[in-house]
């Protein structure tokens, strides 16, 4: 496999090289050394030409050094791609048709040398992805009917099961506590570098239900690590739709997805590479022609041009810093899904934020309860609570858990016949009669307007930026149900971290009342804060915003947000741990609910550029000084060695990006822990 087709067959490369053919690679470039040595010391220092044992040692060193690079030359060009595989093989031949077989046999070693040390080098980022595919062991206790827990592999566990995990083992399979206490380190999943602390959900056929919206303390993932408590875990997903195995797989497809600078070479060689042959054959007639040199002195400098253009290092500057960077945000909890997000996100100039659950904890709590004057505050709360109930809206979970106390057994009723009013609220059915709780849209739509006492109040603590939800029953008002959601403690430090970094605008787009909407932003400190949003809605202000400044990004959740996420640059989802569709739509996924690793992704995202650049300029440098230097008489072993340095430093530069450190402004931002659900 050639360089360049390395970086973009990344389910191949890793796993073939790291263990199987990389391992052979390195031992045939050892062995064209060791051949390529005996054959000059049987040549110079011996004396044995005439016997032809140095010819002999050399073929060797032409069967081990040109093995893999005849291989992958064959295999690029069935493609019709003329890769540097090629460029290497054509200067080794012509060496070898003017009896240069010691100058042939050197740069085929010093080649496949360079080349098996370049993929050792880039392993370490491979390896540190492929690691994450060992974290989920490979079997699991299973508990069953109520019997004993028995061992069986973790592709036999099946959604609905009851996993026991042990203390100090880790967890085979995503799904939420349904028994016991434990914390459990994440930071192999979330990045999180704190064990949470993890407990048994009230309701286990209501937490199946809306599993992927389901706290942190009730949720685990699968390769993460129990602690000193025996937890039981009903599965939400087969080994093969784990939150681990989707990370795994869309990590060692990231670039695939080529960044802008990535396009542009592309496009550069499949002129240059042309270009090259053309160059060397012009070299040859001008310098027999004009200079009157030999063939054989002529084809010798063709054959040096040849290896001084080849653009090793070009080919590689570009895919080995995106592998690097994409392994080093993997570690950190963060999953960017290529070249090209790793690329724009750090030229952001705009960035939208969704408001719940993004720059608020998306937690809201019942903060106050008034009933209209012709109903009972008993008898608004029963209903609010049978209806909401039947909902798995983030409000009714809301309502649901705050209330639900306040209701005496014999005072409790039941709803039929949900349906949900897309962007208003939702209707049900109460001994006969219909129910309505929705925002005050879904009741001015229908030309109903509150008592006027009610109506004052709902207006007073509207203002105060609460979301209010009014109740109806049949003809009457019952009242309505005000609840908060706090903003995130570290909200205000992210996006003042984000102007120190240039990031121009920042607007918060919400689905809330512009009460709300602006009480939030002023607290976060956005530049714009537009609230009543419909999910279309959400699409057009990111189009409007999109004309006015490029690149821009959209931090939401990735499900509701998923077409306004879409239409920016680069959609970036918070807590996509679990969440298949956060995964499948965004471009950048924040596993944990950290908010403050928007930060760093975007630093991650500038240093990755800067690499990248600094790879570009040192490879065209090196390849002009090569190109002159040749015309001037260094010798085709001199050229390859230089050659393949420069891309082993091409390499090493881009592997800066595994210890890029997570401080600096992520080090600023002052984290509180989440309210209790």
């Amino acid at each position: 496999m050639s360089r360049s087709e390395s970086m973009t067959a990344p389910t191949e490369a890793p796993q073939g090289h790291a263990h199987g053919s990389g391992r052979w690679e390195l031992w045939f470039a050892i062995a064209s050394g060791v051949t390529y040595a005996a054959g000059m010391i049987a040549e110079y220092a011996i004396g044995l030409p005439l016997l032809g044992i140095p010819l002999a040692f050399f073929l060797a060193t032409y069967f081990f050094g040109g093995f893999f690079t005849v291989r992958n030359a064959i295999s690029s060009t069935l493609r019709g791609r003329f890769e540097v595989d090629f460029l290497m093989l054509v200067a080794a031949l012509g060496a070898a048709l003017i009896g240069r077989w010691g100058e042939g046999a050197v740069l085929l070693f010093l080649f496949s040398l360079g080349h098996a040390l370049e993929e050792y080098a880039l392993s370490r980022a491979s390896k540190s992805i492929e690691a994450l595919a060992e974290l989920a062991p490979r079997n699991a206790l299973v508990r069953r009917d109520g019997g004993e827990p028995v061992e069986v592999p973790v592709e036999e566990i099946v959604v609905g099961d009851i996993v026991v995990v042990r203390p100090n083992s880790r967890i085979p399979s995503d799904g939420f506590v349904v028994a016991g206490v434990s914390v459990v380190d994440q930071s192999a999943v979330t990045g999180e570098s704190i064990p949470v602390e993890k407990e048994p959900v009230l309701d286990p056929e209501r937490a199946m239900r809306t599993a992927a919206t389901l706290p942190a303390a009730n949720r685990v993932f699968a390769g993460t690590v129990n602690g000193a408590g025996v937890l039981e875990i009903e599965v939400t997903a087969i080994a093969a739709d784990s939150t681990l195995s989707k990370v795994v797989e869309l990590v060692r497809t990231a670039d695939q997805a080529a960044s802008p600078t990535q396009q542009f070479i592309d496009r550069f060689q499949r002129w240059y590479v042309p270009a090259v042959i053309l160059g060397v054959a012009a070299t040859l007639l001008v310098s027999m022609s004009v200079f009157g040199q030999s063939f054989a002195d002529a084809f010798y400098l063709a054959m040096t041009v040849l290896v001084a253009a080849s653009p090793c290092a070009l080919a590689i500057a570009t895919p080995a810093a995106v592998l690097a960077g994409v392994a080093r945000a993997a570690r950190a909890g963060v999953l960017v899904k290529g070249g090209g997000p790793l690329e724009t996100l750090g030229r952001v100039q705009a960035m939208a934020f969704d408001k719940t659950g993004t720059l608020t904890w998306g937690a809201p709590r019942v903060t106050s309860v008034t009933a209209a004057e012709d109903a009972s505050e008993a008898e608004l709360i029963a209903t609010l609570v049978a209806v909401e109930a039947l909902s798995d809206h983030p409000l009714a979970t809301a309502i649901v858990r705050d209330l639900t106390g306040r209701v005496p057994d014999a005072e409790r009723l039941a709803a039929t016949d949900l349906n949900a009013v897309v962007g208003r609220g939702i209707r049900a059915t109460i001994d006969g009669e219909s129910v309505e709780v929705g925002n005050l849209r879904m009741f001015d739509e229908q030309r109903l307007e509150l008592p006027s006492a009610l109506a004052a109040a709902f207006a007073e603590a509207r203002d105060s930026g609460q979301t209010m939800m009014i109740a109806r029953r049949g003809d009457r008002f019952l009242g309505f149900v005000g609840v908060m959601d706090a903003s995130r403690a570290e909200s205000a430090a992210v996006l003042r971290a984000l102007r120190r970094m240039d990031v121009g605008q920042l607007v918060m787009i919400s689905g809330d009342n512009q009460r709300v909407a602006d009480a939030v932003g002023r607290e976060v400190g956005v530049d714009t804060a537009i609230g009543e949003l419909l999910p279309e809605d959400k699409v057009a202000q990111i189009t409007r915003l999109a004309e006015q400044r490029r690149p821009i990004a959209m931090v939401g959740d990735g499900v509701n947000d998923a077409p306004a996420m879409a239409r920016s640059d680069v959609g970036i989802a918070m807590g996509a741990a679990g969440s298949t569709v956060a995964l499948e739509t965004c471009d950048i996924a924040l596993m944990s609910d950290d908010l403050g690793r928007v930060p760093f992704a975007v630093r991650l995202s500038r240093a990755a550029s800067r690499i990248i650049r600094q790879n570009l300029v040192a490879s065209l440098a090196v390849v002009a000084f090569l190109i002159v230097a040749t015309f001037l008489g260094l010798n085709i072993g001199a050229v390859v060695l230089i050659h393949e340095g420069s891309t082993l430093i091409v390499v090493a530069n881009a592997l800066r990006l595994l210890r890029f450190d997570r401080g600096g402004e992520h080090a600023d931002i002052d984290h509180e822990d989440k309210p209790a659900d």
